[in-house]
């Protein structure tokens, strides 16, 4: 559970830790398309390609990007047997009683896994890894700040939303320390069938709800402790500014998903339909 990167920042110095967050948050919305943009074999690779440049150029470990993949190995593994034995196409690979294998299933397995993974890779590169939470918070409630207009508490939307991807990590840490006492109670959490398996959670989640109101409440005191009353009148210390560099990295990954269309349409190899 610890290998989830959601709200974990990993300091060095390196493009993607100096882009202006605002552009950040823009760019990983583009990337996200860009994934969707991918339709065939040629597409996919340099796709692929893209993640792993990201983490070069972030200079996160790769060891890091990979621990953190495993806590979507199901999800990955899942899908994949989904569009393996329920997807039809023309060259049937295995025939057996009710299951037919097609390698338009197989092909689509692997894309969509590749997918996944680049999303999970990209976002987490461009956004978790490399962005403070304060960072984090101001560059939503600067790219928020028109709805200010129609009375829309936007700091402290972007606030709530920083909070809580910033105690994703706490909360999985907590809920490992439970288990772990709980199992040295003799809680069993896998043997059993589905139901004795749910009912197993229930000791777990019971003080993980009140350790999570308890860390709440210790918050909101600190926060007020500190004389904070909402964004209304309030300053920042570092005042961030944008440079030219951070509209080139913008017109590129526009580029990026221009080509991956391109490379679509005169690719190679078999095409998602």
């Amino acid at each position: 559970m610890k290998s989830i990167a959601f709200g974990q920042y990993y300091p060095a110095d390196s493009v993607l830790h100096r882009m202006d967050p605002r552009f950040k948050l823009i760019i990983s919305l583009l990337y996200i398309v860009c994934t969707f943009l991918c339709k065939n074999v040629l597409s996919f690779s340099v796709l692929l390609a893209s993640a792993l440049f990201l983490i070069i150029i972030g200079r996160v470990p790769l060891r890091i990007v990979l621990r953190s993949m495993r806590a979507v190995l199901v999800i990955l593994l899942f899908t994949a047997v989904l569009n393996v034995f329920w997807t039809d196409g023309d060259r049937l690979l295995l025939s057996w009683k009710f299951i037919n294998i097609y390698a338009e299933g197989i092909y689509n397995a692997v894309f969509i896994m590749i997918r996944i993974t680049v999303l999970i890779i990209g976002t987490s590169m461009l956004v978790t890894y490399t962005t403070t939470p304060i960072a984090l918070t101001d560059a939503i409630e600067d790219l928020l700040s028109p709805l200010k207009k129609i009375k829309v508490p936007v700091h402290e939307f972007a606030m709530m939303m920083t909070i809580a991807l910033r105690f994703i990590p706490t909360l999985i840490e907590e809920t490992e320390k439970i288990m772990t006492a709980q199992k040295a109670r003799g809680a069993d959490f896998s043997s059993g069938g589905l139901i004795k398996r749910a009912k197993a959670l229930i000791p777990i989640l019971v003080p993980l709800f009140v350790s999570a109101f308890n860390r709440a409440s210790d918050l909101a005191t600190a926060m007020e402790c500190r004389c904070y009353h909402g964004g209304e009148g309030r300053t920042r210390m570092n005042v961030r500014h944008v440079r030219f560099a951070d509209f080139v990295y913008l017109l590129i990954v526009i580029i990026f998903g221009a080509g991956l269309v391109y490379l679509n349409i005169f690719g190679i190899g078999y095409t998602m339909k």
